[in-house]
């Protein structure tokens, strides 16, 4: 177990640290729901012979970024560990995470191949995946028990704001790819910036992680789910829940515009966004603060879980807008429940305080991969079934299945 923090942040640090995670998250996520598989789209077409192909073609390139996420999480994390520079540990791996995120996102909006936007979806992941793995790092470091509900709620609800401040901003002012994604990685310097700016982080000086060696830190990527249950089944549940609601979430604009039909599809995806981020908004700052006040995380959870699946079982019963805007309702609320307490959870479950950001990178990938692994897996099972239906229906079996795993989690309530 970590060894935790005592002193407590401050609400300065907390807003600080919320504006930084808005930053990351508009960045990440309105390219991912909007830009990205709109260039797709523009690219291969969109008439019934060829949506399919898109949709495919689409779950293929965020399927190869998974992998740039999968390595970069934990070994950014195990290099941010290492760190003993006078800017301390995880400033230097937040700032060059945001550059690269930044000018990647930048690229990526002027490119019209296929082969273009893979390289540079992924170059934007890794620094993505950097930026990210040094910042709930400092959970760890800086945020005592008591806080981390609260403080990791704060890591999950601008999930929902970013996205849908976005999506809000390319859609009012008209942008497409190369103003939007320019906009996007401008919003992510200007948000990220004041917290790496004031953000305590001293420099480290220990120097117990033995030599720098590719042997030595690939070894400490494994952590072993038999010595380490707890962790094992905390990280199960992420990625059960994670891939749920990825695969819930990530094919709305195909599914509005092929699925139900709609006339349009851009401002309806806004409206369901924003009735799904309201939603988990509000749920995981909720959450956050009741499990700090009751001491428990693992109800919150299981709940999450049980609301992911009826959200999707809506869905798959009844594909209608109206149906659709409340299974987003739903699945708004269950997934910020999880969000509000699970990185609270996550840092209750290290085996190692001298690892904490590997560690932390390793969660984390339960976080980005599942994301990023939705969209090939949900293009398989709409390929597969012609359809829309069973896309849902797996989606609430694995949230389902999620919040189930955490029970067995045995240190923490």
């Amino acid at each position: 177990m970590t060894t935790a923090a005592t002193a407590r942040v401050s609400t300065r640090w907390i807003a600080l640290f919320a504006l930084a995670w808005t930053g990351i998250w508009l960045a990440q996520l309105t390219p991912f729901q909007l830009t990205l598989p709109q260039q797709i789209v523009d690219l291969l077409g969109t008439d019934d012979t060829q949506w399919r192909t898109s949709v495919t073609t689409f779950g293929v390139v965020s399927g190869i970024s998974a992998i740039c996420a999968l390595i970069a999480f934990p070994l950014t994390g195990s290099l941010s560990d290492r760190t003993t520079g006078r800017f301390g540990r995880r400033r230097p791996w937040i700032l060059g995470g945001v550059v690269v995120f930044a000018v990647a996102l930048a690229v990526l909006g002027t490119r019209h191949g296929l082969v273009g936007l893979t390289v540079w979806w992924c170059v934007a992941l890794t620094g993505f995946s950097a930026a990210s793995a040094a910042l709930t790092a400092l959970i760890g470091d800086r945020v005592p028990v008591e806080q981390r509900g609260v403080v990791s709620s704060w890591v999950s609800a601008p999930q929902a704001i970013g996205v849908i401040l976005g999506v809000a901003l390319i859609a009012a002012f008209g942008l497409g790819s190369v103003g939007g994604n320019l906009l996007v990685a401008v919003l992510l310097v200007v948000c990220v910036l004041p917290f790496v700016l004031t953000v305590d982080d001293p420099p480290h000086h220990a120097h117990g992680h033995g030599a720098l060696t590719a042997r030595a830190v690939v070894a400490e990527l494994w952590v072993s789910p038999r010595q380490h249950p707890d962790f094992g089944w905390t990280l199960l549940g992420r990625v059960l829940v994670n891939i749920g609601n990825a695969l819930g979430t990530s094919l709305l604009l195909y599914f509005l515009q092929f699925g139900l039909r709609v006339r349009d599809a851009d401002g309806d995806l806004l409206v369901l966004t924003a009735v799904y981020m309201v939603f988990v908004i509000g749920a995981a700052l909720a959450a956050g603060v009741l499990s700090d006040r009751i001491g428990r995380r693992k109800p919150f959870v299981l709940a999450a879980g049980v609301l992911q699946g009826l959200a999707a079982l809506v869905i798959a019963l009844v594909a209608s807008l109206p149906t659709t805007i409340v299974a987003a309702a739903l699945l708004g609320a269950g997934f910020g429940s999880f969000l509000g307490v699970d990185q609270a959870l996550a840092t209750q479950v290290l085996p190692d305080a001298d690892h904490t950001g590997k560690d932390l990178g390793i969660m984390n990938i339960a976080m980005a991969v599942p994301q990023a692994l939705g969209p090939l897996l949900g293009a398989g099972i709409v390929a597969a079934t012609g359809g829309f239906t069973a896309l849902f229906t797996v989606s609430a079996v694995l949230g389902v299945a999620g919040g189930a795993s955490v029970l067995r989690v045995r240190s923490v309530r």
